[in-house]
């Protein structure tokens, strides 16, 4: 006999997270988009009590902050699923994660910033949050924000 699955939202309100509502573009592009039963969630910035979350990580933002920020960007990329869905339930794979982190030239940890959303995910989705990821450090990301992420998801139909 198999258990009952565990609903996406059960699980989030075990977590304490609320999901906020989602972000309008803030250019010329929409924020997500489906083609058969894959999704593309376009690049979420990280934000902190609703404000652009800016710095550097290794000048004036620390890994842990980094790991939160991260986190806090995978809350509003499940967010704007949800709005695409209608029901997060229909998420079967996130499939691909890619970070790009905000840091010095001689900062080293994006991937354990990237932690803070890949781990988010897989207790969000379970195994089916487990993903392939990319994590990169780059010069500038818009506005200052210091993680910007972006995602791919397999949803039922």
């Amino acid at each position: 006999m198999t258990s009952p699955t565990v609903s996406v939202y059960d699980t989030l309100k075990s977590l304490g997270i609320e999901l906020p509502a989602t972000a309008a573009p803030a250019a010329a592009y929409v924020m997500s988009v489906q083609t058969g039963n894959t999704v593309f969630v376009s690049g979420h910035i990280a934000k902190q009590d609703g404000r652009v979350w800016a710095g550097k990580l290794g000048e004036d933002l620390t890994t842990d902050d980094g790991r939160r920020a991260a986190r806090n960007v995978a809350i509003d990329l499940i967010a704007t699923l949800h709005a695409h869905t209608g029901d997060l339930n229909k998420v079967t794979r996130i499939v691909k994660v890619m970070s790009l982190v905000n840091s010095m030239p001689n900062y080293t940890e994006q991937h354990l910033v990237t932690n803070g959303a890949s781990e988010l995910f897989a207790e969000v989705f379970g195994a089916a949050g487990k993903h392939a990821r990319s994590a990169f450090g780059v010069a500038q990301i818009p506005l200052g924000a210091c993680v910007e992420i972006e995602l791919i998801a397999e949803v039922s139909a």
